[in-house]
């Protein structure tokens, strides 16, 4: 636009200018826009070697970052079914990103299974308590087993079982606060019986012989199957 404004200045001076001064004013005129345009493009030119110039810094800037910072990966390798991607120092594109088998919540990307030692472990489908001619593991449904993996949740303790043991009727809660899980300190209230199972916490105990389902029996035991490995 600027270039326009010149030649419309130069045409306005050869139109009213008198014949005799119009040759040196219109030399003249012309000689001052090629100065004017000229200048301009000098001063585009060093505008746009500047820039380059600190584009470039500043790419060298970010790649000499990239190359003191930790090394990344080549590629991360996650079990089936889990999203992984190779990274880049740009960023994580589309095309970028690899599904193995079906679809999973990104978050599998930081939780394996296979690190979690819990996700082995199982509760029984039922809780039982039984005698000790019941056998006792995990309750899967199709087989009735007694729990031995018990946990109480009001005194948050594992629960004792002494097999071929009952507990005496004067046994009362302070007992049991102060003794538990120590035998040498428990056998003074238990006495022999076969087949019988004595079964304690910090808070609650129970005599078992026969197989019974835990809530059903006794809902005040606050005792849960604290999973089997």
């Amino acid at each position: 636009m600027v270039d326009d404004i010149d030649d419309l200045l130069d045409e306005c001076e050869t139109k009213f200018c008198d014949s005799s001064g119009r040759t040196p004013q219109k030399s003249s005129s012309k000689t001052g826009s090629n100065s004017r345009k000229k200048s301009r493009n000098e001063g585009t030119s060093r505008s746009s070697q500047t820039r380059n110039k600190e584009q470039d810094e500043l790419y060298d800037m970010i790649k000499e970052c990239m190359d003191d910072g930790p090394e990344i990966p080549e590629q991360i390798v996650e079990e089936p079914g889990i999203c992984t991607f190779l990274p880049t120092w740009r960023g994580v594109k589309e095309s970028d990103l690899i599904w193995d088998g079906d679809l999973k919540p990104l978050k599998s990307l930081h939780t394996s299974k296979h690190n979690d030692p819990s996700s082995s472990r199982k509760r029984c489908a039922k809780v039982f308590l039984g005698g000790s001619k019941f056998p006792k593991g995990l309750c899967c449904g199709s087989e009735e087993r007694a729990c031995d993996r018990l946990r109480c949740t009001s005194c948050d303790f594992n629960v004792v079982i002494l097999n071929d043991y009952e507990w005496q009727v004067d046994c009362d809660y302070l007992f049991f606060r102060n003794n538990i899980p120590d035998f040498e300190k428990l056998k003074s209230k238990l006495t022999r019986k076969r087949g019988c199972c004595a079964y304690a916490c910090q808070c609650s105990w129970r005599s078992i012989t026969r197989l019974t389902e835990l809530w059903s029996s006794d809902p005040q035991l606050k005792w849960v199957c604290g999973k089997h490995s």
